[in-house]
């Protein structure tokens, strides 16, 4: 949560802010060779789960280790990032950078975003949940790789995720994976999903 008096200082976001995204390939051909840990997140992740694309995506997210975020920033050297949260961004320098996850990659020349990049919090070689630390995974597991080796996060934790805000997307996504999940995935996810959604409707469904 942004301290309210930064927040304030933050610009509020245009209704018309422009989003060109690139696709999984071409975000993965631009980070090729680097040694961040970063990996397609949300619905792209699903699509590459599943391999196939199940609709028209208005942005793309990347997980990253929050201390790889240097790397990510050093590979688009070209591009500039602003900081976001609720409505409002910051540019990289605010002091709201350390209290958000979420950094916009925008287009120098257009003003257009490309990427949206999630800070996300780690120990080591395990990824932690920014939303119950309780909620952990090795990225050993956490990262998987699609047939043309695009790194994603792992089907039952995207969904996880997707858990909270249940818009008629995230409510076909899992209708699309549940049949696709292992019995240690789907086990995986009724637990969590009762730790930070209890009662949730997936819940009794898996």
């Amino acid at each position: 949560m942004v301290d309210p008096e930064i927040a304030n200082e933050g610009e509020l976001l245009d209704k018309h802010v422009v989003w060109d995204p690139w696709t999984p390939e071409e975000v993965a051909s631009r980070l090729s060779g680097t040694g961040a840990r970063w990996y397609v997140v949300a619905g792209w992740a699903i699509d590459l789960f599943v391999g196939q694309e199940s609709r028209q995506h208005d942005d793309i997210e990347i997980g990253v280790p929050v201390e790889d975020f240097q790397v990510i920033r050093e590979c688009f050297a070209n591009y500039d990032f602003d900081v976001v949260d609720s409505g409002r961004r910051w540019p990289l320098t605010s002091d709201a950078f350390a209290s958000t996850f979420q950094t916009w990659l925008r287009d120098r020349k257009t003003g257009e975003y490309h990427l949206d990049v999630f800070r996300e919090p780690h120990s080591g070689s395990e990824w932690i949940c920014r939303r119950d630390e309780r909620i952990r995974m090795p990225y050993s597991l956490l990262i998987r790789r699609s047939a043309d080796g695009i790194p994603y996060m792992s089907p039952e934790v995207a969904l996880l995720f997707k858990a909270r805000g249940l818009r008629e997307k995230d409510q076909a996504d899992f209708d699309r994976v549940l049949p696709l999940l292992s019995p240690q995935q789907i086990d995986w996810l009724r637990v969590n999903l009762d730790l930070v959604h209890p009662h949730h409707a997936w819940g009794y469904a898996l």
